[in-house]
């Protein structure tokens, strides 16, 4: 990831390799830039079903899909970017107002998302125009 925390990006996490198998680490505060407040798994999405079509006002996230495939679709209102998450060394950083969707779950995938922030209705923005004002 380029630019600092404060865009949207892809990061490589450390990977440890061994005979004993494979350990994947994320430091908090260095690979992330934000203590996690909350954690949830989403997995078993139906065939063709997308997730997420939201942003959030303060709430920043950390996807890895850490079985499976899966592809997100993030935009900061001025671009919008799709990228695949394939292994679980890979993540997606999301700050506050980043419009994302997630889509086209491989039927085993296993998506762990890291928010910054406990669970907040009032947070949410799912109208893509009220997005687009608060960027604007």
């Amino acid at each position: 990831m380029t630019g600092g925390w404060s865009r949207a990006g892809l990061v490589e996490l450390a990977e440890i390799l061994d005979a004993k198998g494979a350990l994947i680490v994320a430091e908090l505060g260095a690979a992330l830039p934000f203590a996690a407040a909350r954690m949830f798994v989403i997995r078993d999405v139906p065939e063709g079903e997308p997730r997420g079509i939201h942003a959030h006002r303060v709430c920043e996230q950390f996807l890895v899909c850490v079985r499976g495939s899966v592809k997100a679709m993030i935009d900061d209102g001025n671009r919008r970017t799709v990228v695949a998450l394939d292994r679980p060394s890979l993540g997606l950083y999301m700050p506050a107002l980043t419009w994302g969707t997630q889509y086209d779950y491989s039927e085993d995938a296993v998506l762990v998302v890291l928010a910054s922030h406990p669970y907040d209705p009032k947070d949410y923005v799912h109208e893509y125009e009220e997005f687009l004002g608060l960027v604007g």
